[in-house]
């Protein structure tokens, strides 16, 4: 009993973790998108948003589930790890973007906001989720 009771404090502080995580990625594609998000997905319905969006929380719940997967046995030292991770993956997904943005024409931000489906939405999304590839088989 004393076992289950342990798997399931374990696995609170790690969904907490998980979801600090993705609340911190739904801040960051905020952060550089301009406007609100919120709005721009659940107002004005706007596919490309949902898609970079939806990308991004797929690539840090990837990350997370990796860093989880593959956790030390020092609990604490599995979830400062996995902290560690799922901050580097955002870092990196920013800094993905950021280039993506300096060679392609354009404003990027500006481009994934419009109402129009833009292929360069699947471009930065396939970017988020390489990104959370490269970070997840590097956990190990």
């Amino acid at each position: 009993m004393e076992d289950i009771v342990n798997g399931i404090g374990r696995a609170a502080a790690y969904g907490a973790l998980g979801v600090v995580l993705l609340t911190l990625g739904i801040f960051l594609v905020d952060a550089l998108t301009p406007g609100k998000l919120g709005r721009q997905i659940w107002e004005q319905r706007n596919r490309n948003c949902a898609v970079l969006l939806s990308s991004a929380l797929l690539g840090i719940g990837g990350i997370v589930f990796t860093s989880i997967w593959t956790t030390y046995d020092d609990f604490g030292k599995g979830l400062v790890s996995t902290a560690a991770f799922g901050v580097l993956g955002l870092v990196m997904m920013a800094v993905a973007f950021w280039v993506v943005d300096v060679v392609t024409p354009g404003k990027l931000g500006q481009t994934l906001v419009e109402q129009e489906p833009h292929p360069a939405v699947w471009v930065t999304a396939s970017c988020n989720i390489a990104v959370a590839a490269v970070i997840s088989a590097s956990i190990a």
